[in-house]
């Protein structure tokens, strides 16, 4: 069996959630597996009070109740902990790029981390599945490893089951690098600038990733209409995309009193 080329550990996770808003929703349950260079594994697994009621639909896919974490600690207890043993980590999920980060970056966020994965690499194991033979995680897991998912929904066995499908898809498909920032550059099509993927790079400059203005350079519409910066400010949007718009608004306002950003 091939075995992923690391440089540097990679930390794979899943969580399980309130509900699938990364603004609103809270995590529940998290698992983390640290894979290390030498072969070697760690885990960092518990279940979290979301300090919020979870939804009887919500408890019906992952099976986890209110009375089940009703003396589990809340997120921001742990918050720095996770954060330090996270340290120095690439990061891999399943659908991890569109979902799991974003909500880990917004809990994070409300536990006063100032959380920043700039340097790591990120590998989406659902973007190698999709861009080969576009399935669920079950059906990734049955189809790559010949077997039937179990505890499906539990965020460790999810996990488990997402280490087990990347090393099947390194096994199967002889063009995939085996190297951890040659899998962050097939599994990422778009550099974001913000976790929740409202804006990414293009050209150089950060532009607009939904919305009347999508495509658009963000500094370019903060000049023209500085009003829809107040508006994104003030609306429901995710706290990593409002630091980092706030970042880009002064920015501009440094450049027009003449100093270099």
């Amino acid at each position: 069996m091939s075995k992923l080329s690391l440089k540097r550990p990679i930390v794979f996770f899943d969580l399980e959630t309130t509900g699938t808003d990364n603004v609103r929703d809270r995590i529940v349950e998290l698992a983390f597996v640290k894979l290390l260079p030498d072969g070697s594994k760690d885990k960092y697994v518990k279940r979290i009070n979301p300090g919020m009621p979870i939804p009887a639909e919500s408890s019906a896919i992952h099976g986890i109740t209110d009375e089940a974490v009703k003396d589990a600690p809340q997120f921001k207890q742990i918050a720095h902990d996770l954060y330090n043993w996270m340290k120095g980590c690439d990061i891999g999920g399943y659908n991890s790029n569109r979902f799991d980060i974003p909500l880990l970056a917004e809990e994070f966020l409300r536990a006063g981390v100032d959380v920043d994965f700039t340097e790591r690499n990120m590998v989406d194991v659902q973007q190698i599945f999709f861009k080969m033979e576009a399935r669920t995680l079950s059906a990734a897991y049955s189809f790559y490893c010949n077997k039937e998912m179990e505890n499906a929904h539990s965020a460790e066995a999810d996990i488990m089951a997402t280490i087990e499908v990347l090393e099947a898809q390194l096994d199967r498909y002889e063009g995939i690098a085996q190297d951890v920032p040659s899998l962050h550059k097939f599994t990422n099509t778009e550099e974001c600038v913000d976790y929740p993927r409202r804006m990414v790079m293009k050209d150089g400059h950060p532009v607009f990733n939904f919305g009347k203005y999508k495509g658009r350079k963000v500094e370019e519409v903060f000049t023209s209409e500085p009003q829809y910066y107040d508006w994104m400010m003030g609306a429901d949007f995710a706290l990593h995309t409002k630091q980092k718009i706030s970042e880009i608004y002064n920015r501009m306002k440094l450049k027009k009193v003449g100093f270099k950003s």
